[in-house]
């Protein structure tokens, strides 16, 4: 038995401004050829499938012939679950007359406790979707069921990692022993590695998970985290992104995860790497070796983050880089207070309006101040400075 674990597409997604949409279905282009040319029986998605709860209706469209194609042409089920990004309700609409056409939105608590069973030749496997949620949620939905318990008063929702005990403890109560059990989940297991790219589920820690409540599943599809990685065991898995969506994710290696299941439940996992036509990056060094390493660049074309180290002022740096690379994308001068702390910075500031002035004018003309034009400068500088004092 074989399925691919996905999560975190972020369809929609702008980065400084800029639609990623266009690399999003390159990507997903990429899962079509992949399970056309590699016959797998399921598709997970472990949340976050839009960037935001109202997405943009290019965005939609994109996933509808995603859906179109996989589910339609290729007759492969999807299994998807809502994450903290997506509105729950509005992509669990009309979920029930969808699962005939091999699309599985399990968006709310009673379909969690309804797995989607696939039969394969291990044997049928049970897929349960553990939405998005937070512990609020989960105490008003258990609230009646909770004060029925024999021990109520040992029964209480605090933080994540109570709401995610409660849940497990109730799908586990479900399981056939004949069958295979999956659990996707859309959360973060303490201990994980984070990325800029992903959005807090609280303030303070009290979000994290432990992953020993996943510990009885045969295998855990998790999202939210954007970095391919393992925690607790090797069968609790988060697959990462979809693509990279942040600068600090530059050495991420994104793509989906192949599941394998055998008779004994968990065999392996194997990362399928995804590839986006833009790569985001940063580059440091100086403008000159900057510029001249842009016109031989093969990926000139990538969303790039540029770290100046220059210690002198630079007139339209911006346009300067974008003539070989297009994507800049966002300018740091870190070289401006090399070698200084924060209050020489300051200082060298403060005295140094002339320096400022020559450097422009340098940039401006391509050539150096005279003796005289630094006087007459001075004595206008000069000048600034009597009148804002009086």
């Amino acid at each position: 038995m074989k399925f691919l674990h996905t999560s975190d597409w972020h369809l929609g997604r702008q980065f400084h401004n800029v639609s990623l949409l266009d690399d999003q279905q390159a990507v997903l282009e990429q899962i079509i050829a992949y399970v056309e040319q590699n016959p797998v029986d399921a598709l997970v998605i472990a949340g976050d499938i839009y960037d935001r709860s109202v997405p943009p209706t290019t965005a939609i469209e994109l996933m509808n012939h995603f859906i179109d194609k996989v589910c339609g042409e290729l007759s492969l089920p999807i299994i998807l679950i809502p994450g903290n990004h997506d509105g729950a309700q509005r992509l669990g609409f009309a979920a029930s007359q969808m699962k005939n056409s091999g699309l599985h939105i399990l968006a709310n608590f009673d379909d969690m406790l309804t797995p989607v069973v696939i039969a394969s030749d291990v044997g049928e496997v049970a897929f349960y979707g553990m939405p998005y949620n937070d512990p609020e949620l989960v105490r008003h939905y258990y609230q009646s069921q909770l004060a029925s318990e024999p021990d109520a008063s040992a029964v209480s929702i605090k933080d994540h990692d109570d709401a995610h005990k409660l849940l497990s403890e109730r799908i586990t109560a479900q399981f056939n022993p004949k069958q295979k059990n999956v659990l996707i989940s859309h959360c973060f297991v303490d201990g994980a590695i984070e990325s800029e790219s992903e959005r807090p589920l609280s303030i303070g820690g009290s979000d994290r998970v432990s992953h020993q409540h996943f510990v009885p599943f045969d295998y855990v599809a998790l999202g939210h985290l954007h970095q391919p990685q393992k925690k607790g065991e090797e069968y609790i898995r988060y697959s990462g992104s979809l693509m990279k969506y942040s600068f600090s994710e530059q050495h991420q290696a994104k793509g989906m995860t192949l599941v394998e299941l055998d008779q004994d439940g968990f065999k392996s996992a194997t990362h399928i790497s995804l590839t986006a036509p833009h790569q985001m990056r940063i580059i440091d060094g100086e403008m000159e070796a900057i510029l001249a390493q842009g016109k031989s660049d093969p990926n000139r074309h990538d969303y790039l983050l540029v770290r100046l180290q220059d210690k002198h002022a630079i007139l339209d740096p911006m346009e300067k880089l974008r003539k070989v690379y297009p994507n800049v994308l966002h300018l740091e001068k870190p070289g401006m207070l090399i070698g200084v702390d924060q209050q020489l910075g300051k200082a060298r500031l403060a005295r140094g309006e002339l320096d400022m002035f020559k450097d422009f004018f340098l940039e401006a003309k391509q050539d150096s101040m005279t003796e005289a034009q630094e006087q007459a400068v001075s004595q206008v500088i000069e000048q600034l400075t009597r009148h804002t004092e009086a």
